[in-house]
């Protein structure tokens, strides 16, 4: 059984369908166990193609209306004027469209995904942000790419999806630098454990901030962590850390109806 995460501010829309997926409910076995989205594992290609069908049935689409692109940690965001075969998905790490009944689709693992909303323009987008890609702007990408379409970022509801959480991301020296290199405020996303411990670095917490810098209407954090819930969600660095040859992933998805 399909049971997405639900964000209560883009729940609140009509006619709108959106669900932060994750493993459960789906007909991959093994590592990818069950509903693995990612059309880059290695997973069978036919398990994925049905998962992939499952989520978009719950979202009230054609299996071939849920689009993804091919996941590069970009600030590339594409416009979708019609859906396109899952082979021939462009690079780039958001969507945005206003047509009725194309789904947007965010792959993550332990990356957050990010859905948005304008509800008076009728324009969505779905984003895959990383720590590369939130560092590098694909979130401001996604935003601008919305107001191309008609929406404003005041009338904007983002809703940010399950990562993996302060708690669980430690980081290296070289890391930590790279974004206090970028801006030395974000030194606040780095917080040690103990004295001589490596850094924890909030993801969620910096992406929640750069969507409300950036003038979101409306930010809202589902505050789920993929690594610290196993039998619920896909996380790469627990599979890293258990030395597992591969990884499911799940995805985040959003269609007008």
């Amino acid at each position: 059984m399909l049971d997405p995460v639900l964000s209560q501010s883009l729940t609140k829309i009509p006619l709108l369908a959106h669900g932060f997926f994750t493993r459960a409910g789906g007909v991959s076995t093994g590592v990818y166990g069950s509903l693995n989205c990612g059309l880059g594992s290695a997973d069978e290609r036919l398990a994925v193609r049905e998962n992939r069908a499952r989520v978009a049935q719950r979202l009230g689409a054609q299996p071939e209306a849920l689009v993804t692109t091919h996941q590069v940690h970009s600030a590339t965001a594409v416009f979708v004027a019609a859906p396109w075969p899952a082979d021939s998905q462009p690079k780039g790490d958001a969507l945005v469209t206003n047509l009725p009944g194309v789904a947007l689709g965010a792959l993550a693992a332990d990356c957050t995904p990010v859905l948005f909303a304008d509800p008076v323009a009728q324009v969505i987008g779905a984003a895959h942000a990383g720590w590369k890609g939130a560092l590098g702007g694909i979130l401001e990408a996604t935003l601008t790419m919305m107001e191309r379409a008609g929406a404003e970022r005041k009338n904007i509801i983002a809703a940010v999806g399950p990562c993996i959480s302060q708690a669980a991301y430690e980081v290296g020296a070289e890391f930590e630098a790279m974004f206090l290199a970028a801006d030395g405020a974000n030194s606040r996303y780095f917080a040690k454990p103990e004295a001589m411990a490596r850094a924890h670095f909030d993801l969620p917490g910096f992406v929640v901030d750069r969507l409300v810098a950036a003038g979101t209407g409306h930010v809202e954090n589902t505050a789920q962590c993929t690594f610290a819930q196993p039998n619920r969600f896909f996380s790469y660095r627990r599979t890293t850390h258990a030395r597992e040859a591969d990884y499911g992933r799940q995805i985040s998805a959003i269609m007008l109806v």
